[in-house]
């Protein structure tokens, strides 16, 4: 049996979810009313009981994110949520609190959310075995790591390949609640990662001014989805339930025509949902809100990843300024922009800097508001206003589902039959009078017409069979209601014949892999106390958001690395300059300041509050 693949989109709400399974999405994630890590991405149960019904007519799945901590006042609101939540039909939810774990559940299917900082075989495997159906790995994970992983359990791997990077450990970032009372652990991150910073050595010499340094570039592994299916990731998730409708149909449409070409007559792997979708746009990932893109450290540690300039958009590169001509410029390939868009440069301070086309002339780029910029400024294009144009609207992808039709008659008239490429049946008899047409010559045409007619729903016919004794005359009325019917009813089968996998938590007591927890497990409740006790954990620290000493605590922990950023890292370059980096080295955005400590055995970066005492190691 050829084993599924999938696409994960993100939806905001009940519309983006939609239009990401019109995409071509196989599975869209989204928020519940409450407890998931995006607050300002929260739907009502009645949107999401929506979004299921209509995700299952395209057998397309549907998991709610629960993958804030909880706290002890929350735990009962949860679990009733959950059963909510499964009595609508949704297919799987995806946690980070182990507290769920032991609450009295339904049969619904667990997915370990990335918070729950999945990174190694022996903590995998021991979800597998406690009865999360799967794991969201990790985002730092190479592709050897990967597949030891997967070596180690058959726990479905999910793993993230588009968007926006978090630079810390999921689930391990503290800079938020530290820099005030936003926690990101509780779904309200401040951001603190795409700020500008000073960087400053251990003379106090500020080494680099103001700068996004913890700001890294998004994620775009579309040309690794067969290496990552050959290590055994199944399902390719997009990152996003705070973008647009724009970059959620791009994206899932890009990554839609990378994997089919890749499952064209392939003997092992198939899409996991019904239907196509036909696009009247050309997907392209760089069209759509993006900071430049990198493979992270799918690949191990290569190219530099930092994003400094900008948090914000960069978009698709045009090229470079050629010619001032009056109150406008000559760009390269200025054939490429349209009126409105929005161009991303930077300027002669080097900071990023915009300006929005008025209108193109002859190859003149001429914008609303004219200022010198430099010849030989490379210019980028981060809004395409006529590409959002076109994508924005709903019929820019529209998805069908197969089906073959076959009119036959019946001992009291005609018979209407309708089979979909999952092999789902329905049948409308109509009672009617035979008469032989006036002009037989145009009977079947007219049927085969009519009968192809599908409109706005969800099917397309790709077969039509008329199998009758003469050419009877049919008004073209009764033939369009005879569709309208079988069709309905075919929704309805599909609806009511959709498998949703179940799977009954039940408690186990097999040895969670180390019997120690610091503040970075994030046990915030006391059912999360009692799980990991369960399974022989002796000593568990209080979650950071309880126990949080001002000035002083671990606030991150990255394989991102400042140093190997700014070409010091001894460990992978060779640094030609021969400039001593003295450490610690601090970063600071107005009253806040952070050290940074280099552990190079992991690879791995620490930011610790000012106040904290680090003691430092020899670099290797």
């Amino acid at each position: 049996m050829k084993k599924k693949v999938e696409i994960l989109a993100p939806a905001k709400n009940l519309w983006q979810g939609q239009m990401a399974i019109n995409a071509g999405a196989d599975a869209v994630y989204i928020g519940a009313p409450q407890y998931g890590a995006r607050s300002n991405a929260t739907n009502s149960v009645e949107d999401i009981a929506e979004l299921v019904k209509y995700a299952h007519l395209f057998k397309a799945q549907v998991f709610v994110v629960i993958n804030t901590i909880l706290y002890d006042n929350e735990l009962e609101d949860c679990r009733k949520l959950i059963h909510e939540l499964y009595n609508i039909g949704v297919d799987a939810l995806i946690v980070q609190d182990m507290a769920i774990m032991e609450m009295d559940l339904p049969p619904i299917v667990i997915h370990a959310s990335t918070q729950a900082n999945n990174r190694d075989p022996k903590h995998v495997k021991f979800l597998k075995d406690a009865g999360m159906q799967r794991v969201v790995l990790a985002r730092e994970l190479n592709l050897d790591q990967i597949r030891e992983i997967h070596e180690a359990t058959d726990v479905e791997l999910e793993f993230f390949v588009s968007g926006a990077l978090c630079v810390s450990f999921s689930g391990n970032c503290y800079m938020s609640i530290a820099g005030g009372e936003r926690s990101a652990n509780r779904g309200s991150c401040a951001q603190n990662c795409r700020l500008p910073y000073e960087l400053v050595d251990g003379t106090g010499t500020t080494l680099i001014q103001s700068s996004h340094l913890l700001s890294i570039k998004d994620l775009d592994l579309s040309d690794q989805l067969p290496n990552l299916i050959d290590a055994g990731v199944t399902s390719f998730k997009i990152e996003g339930r705070l973008k647009d409708v724009v970059y959620v149909k791009n994206n899932v449409s890009y990554l839609r025509k990378k994997l089919d070409s890749f499952l064209e007559n392939n003997e092992h792997y198939i899409k996991s949902s019904s239907g196509r979708t036909f696009y009247t746009f050309d997907a392209e990932m760089s069209r759509s809100f993006n900071r430049g893109y990198t493979d992270y450290f799918v690949n191990h540690r290569t190219k530099k990843i930092g994003s400094w300039d900008t948090p914000k958009s960069q978009g698709q590169y045009i090229g470079k300024i050629t010619e001032i001509v009056g109150k406008g410029f000559k760009i390269e390939n200025a054939e490429l922009l349209n009126n409105g868009d929005g161009l991303y440069f930077l300027n002669e301070k080097h900071e990023a800097d915009g300006m929005q086309v008025n209108v193109v002339l002859n190859n003149v780029v001429i914008p609303n508001t004219f200022r010198e910029i430099a010849i030989g400024t490379e210019i980028y294009r981060n809004s395409d206003a006529e590409f959002n144009r076109l994508v924005e609207r709903e019929d820019s992808a529209v998805r069908k589902i197969g089906v073959s039709l076959t009119l036959t008659e019946t001992t009291n008239g005609f018979k209407l039959t309708v089979i979909d490429e999952d092999n789902h049946t329905a049948s409308v008899e109509m009672e009617s009078a035979k008469e032989l047409a006036k002009n037989e010559e145009t009977v079947i045409p007219n049927l085969e017409k009519n009968l192809a007619k599908t409109g706005n729903t969800p099917f397309i016919v790709d077969d039509l069979k008329i199998e009758l004794s003469a050419n009877w005359f049919f008004p073209i009325s009764k033939i369009n209601e005879l569709r309208r019917e079988v069709l309905d009813l075919l929704i309805e089968t599909r609806l009511n014949e959709y498998h949703r996998e179940e799977f009954q938590i039940t408690k186990t007591n097999h040895p969670y892999p180390v019997t120690t927890l610091d503040f970075t497990y994030n046990v915030s409740n006391k059912l999360a106390r009692k799980f990991y006790e369960r399974h022989g954990v002796t000593e568990i620290e209080k979650a950071f958001e309880l126990q949080w000493d001002p000035g002083k605590a671990r606030v991150m922990t990255t394989k991102y690395c400042v140093k190997y950023e700014l070409g010091k890292c001894a460990r992978f370059q060779r640094d030609t300059m021969g400039i001593k980096v003295v450490e610690p080295l601090t970063l600071k955005h107005g009253e806040n300041e952070y050290k940074l400590k280099f552990n190079c055995k992991p690879c791995e970066m620490e930011i610790w509050e000012k106040e904290a005492d680090l003691v430092f190691d020899d670099e290797e």
